[in-house]
């Protein structure tokens, strides 16, 4: 209980430093929002008074922060005019939509990566190894933006299988792009991290031990082994978890999906602060959420990972 209350503590203090950081990150940007080629300084000064912007920066500051306690991200300043920030993700269907294309993703790419990862472990050193190897190592270098692209060419424009543009996600065949170039990064890479966990826990006494006593070598290494090679597993799908579920910014840009992903780089090409705070906040929240989440799993994974310095 200690320890939960401590990671609470300590999570609130991040997410105050993630916020206080974009906000001036964000606001060190020359300029105003509303600055535009037709727009007067007249103009520009009575929309940043009507939202507040002519403020000394800590005032402003303050101001989020106390509405932020209060559950308030703020109203869009110029994608949806007046809108709250809250409303727009969680309640047009932006953030939904993200969490159906992420979840399909995770849920592909661990049942692309964990027994990849098993099958290379298992055969260390011969050719099926060596073409995974190959394999995940391509997957983990070429960036999403372009497997998306190849994918988009391939499938949409040259053989004309899949939508071109895939809108609202309706049916399954909008999901299928998306969900293969936001999942195959990630897979490559639990493909690559399971193998080299399998590796080392070969070489652990208790393996040795098991082999000792006869045990068969696939229940030696997709019983025991497998288990303990979870963990660095699971750290990555804590940030990975919340990451792809608030969606890939350049696979959701790239195939027109209009989650939260598209509309957070819509927001930052608009200089819509309040979207931005909002989105980044939304972000963080979730690394935070899952990193703890993370924590506990490593206990029901391994029980002999101590939660606290004190525990034997």
């Amino acid at each position: 209980m200690t320890y939960v209350l401590k990671r609470i503590l300590s999570s609130v203090v991040s997410l105050f430093l993630v916020a206080a950081a974009t906000f001036f990150l964000m606001n060190a940007i020359p300029g105003s929002p509303f600055m535009t080629e037709k727009s007067t300084p007249e103009q520009i000064a009575r929309a940043e008074a009507k939202y507040g912007l002519d403020k000394p920066l800590p005032v402003q500051f303050k101001n989020y922060m106390v509405n932020l306690l209060k559950g308030d991200l703020g109203t869009s300043l110029k994608m949806q005019e007046g809108t709250e920030v809250s409303k727009i993700i969680f309640h047009q269907n932006k953030f939904n939509l993200s969490i159906k294309l992420g979840v399909r993703a995770l849920i592909v790419a661990v049942l692309f990566g964990i027994p990849l990862g098993c099958l290379a472990a298992y055969n260390r050193g011969k050719w099926i190894d060596s073409i995974l190897r190959v394999v995940t190592t391509l997957g983990v270098a070429i960036p999403g933006f372009v497997l998306a692209t190849l994918l988009l060419i391939v499938f949409a424009v040259r053989l004309e299988w899949l939508p071109v543009i895939s809108g609202s996600l309706a049916g399954w065949k909008d999901y299928v792009m998306p969900v293969i170039a936001l999942s195959f990064y990630p897979g490559c890479y639990i493909a690559k991290l399971t193998r080299a966990s399998m590796l080392d826990a070969i070489n652990q006494d208790y393996i040795r031990t098991a082999r000792a006593k006869g045990v068969k070598t696939p229940v030696i290494l997709f019983k025991h082994a497998l288990r303990v090679s979870l963990i660095p597993v699971i750290t990555y799908l804590g940030p990975l978890t919340a990451g792809i579920i608030t969606g890939g910014f350049v696979v959701e840009t790239t195939f027109g999906v209009p989650g939260l992903g598209k509309y957070f780089i819509s927001s930052i090409q608009n200089r819509d602060y309040p979207i931005i705070m909002g989105t980044t906040i939304v972000l963080a929240a979730l690394v935070i959420v899952m990193n703890l989440v993370v924590d506990v799993a490593y206990k029901l994974v391994d029980p002999r990972i101590s939660l606290t310095k004190g525990e034997a």
